[in-house]
């Protein structure tokens, strides 16, 4: 064999080798764009979880000044009772206007209690979502790395095993609709 093709066959044998990796750079350029796509929704998760908590942090302490201040005036009307006030209708009137703001305090602090307790459910099931779209990247991200391997390698097999880890993340991503 002369030179020329000798070069000409071991071009021939890296192109066909490159050929037969193209499937696994393709699944590689895809597992990349599904890392991007839970990443983003992992972190969307995560926000949701924080803002609810904020938002139900804010419910119970709108409950707990309801509650103080419902406190404080029941402990005023206590105190009315030895008051001996020298017009005791206008002492009757502000004690009755008290009982009525406690009796509105009352249903704003069921209200208030009801919504931080929703909101606390919210939470949870934010943080769940965030938890699987987690685990998902963390799974896609390994399969993206073992795949990477058979590049390497030029063993399929490290292909398989990215294969299988990347579709452990997607179920893993998919069973957020699962939740409730």
């Amino acid at each position: 064999m002369e030179a020329n093709e000798v070069q000409e066959l071991e071009e021939h044998a890296e192109h066909g080798s490159e050929a037969a990796l193209r499937p696994v750079a393709f699944t590689m350029a895809v597992l990349a764009v599904l890392v991007a796509i839970v990443t983003v929704l992992g972190h969307r998760a995560d926000t949701e979880a924080v803002l609810n908590q904020n938002k139900a942090t804010d419910m119970w302490g709108e409950y707990q000044a309801q509650n103080i201040r419902s406190y404080d005036t029941d402990l005023s009307l206590g105190q009315m009772k030895f008051l001996d006030p020298k017009d005791k209708d206008a002492a009757n009137k502000l004690a009755d206007e008290y009982r009525k703001h406690q009796a509105s305090w009352a249903d704003k602090m069921a209200d208030e209690s009801k919504e931080a307790k929703a909101l606390e459910v919210e939470v949870e099931q934010a943080v769940a979502r965030a938890d699987r779209f987690d685990l998902a990247e963390a799974l896609l991200e390994i399969g993206l790395v073992i795949t990477s391997v058979t590049l390497l390698t030029h063993s399929r097999i490290y292909w398989y095993f990215g294969i299988v880890f990347s579709l452990a993340g997607v179920a893993s991503a998919l069973s957020v609709l699962l939740l409730k």
